[in-house]
């Protein structure tokens, strides 16, 4: 009955770190998962024009605050700074410069300053993910304590 007792618990305990393991293992997302947003014009006083303020969907709101993993082109915006923004698009046909829309880009702000990146380096980054519905000074998504998953 020892022995039994024994496995029993130690086969629970197996459980709860392999449970345990998985329960902190980023969440892989794509684009599309970020695509669950509308947008409404409204107009800025402050800035003399209109501006878009996102409403999240479920399915983002769901992911704030959690450490998710994300693959996109890179567009350099201060490489000196590092500031980088991952766009679903590569630089000819991404927010800035072709049709694609605001949930089409999201803001890396990495852990440590990093290597420098080129124009279209197609890469896979991990980190927290922020919503920003209220600074139109930072993008609408936003990765923090961003890495390089290799």
């Amino acid at each position: 009955m020892k022995t039994f007792s024994r496995r029993v618990i130690l086969g629970l305990l197996a459980v709860s770190l392999f449970s345990f393991t998985f329960a902190d293992e980023p969440t892989k997302i794509t684009w599309e998962t970020l695509r669950d947003v509308t947008f409404k014009k409204k107009w800025s006083a402050e800035e003399s024009m209109f501006i878009l303020y996102p409403t999240f969907g479920t399915k983002v709101t769901n992911l704030k605050d959690k450490e998710v993993v994300l693959t996109g082109y890179m567009i350099p915006v201060d490489v000196d700074a590092n500031v980088y923004v991952l766009s679903a698009n590569p630089y000819s046909s991404c927010f800035f410069c072709g049709g694609a829309g605001p949930e089409s880009v999201v803001q890396i702000k990495f852990k440590k300053s990093t290597k420098r990146f080129n124009t279209d380096d197609r890469v896979t980054v991990k980190g927290t993910l922020k919503l920003n519905a209220d600074d139109i000074n930072e993008l609408n998504y936003i990765l923090v304590n961003t890495d390089l998953v290799l």
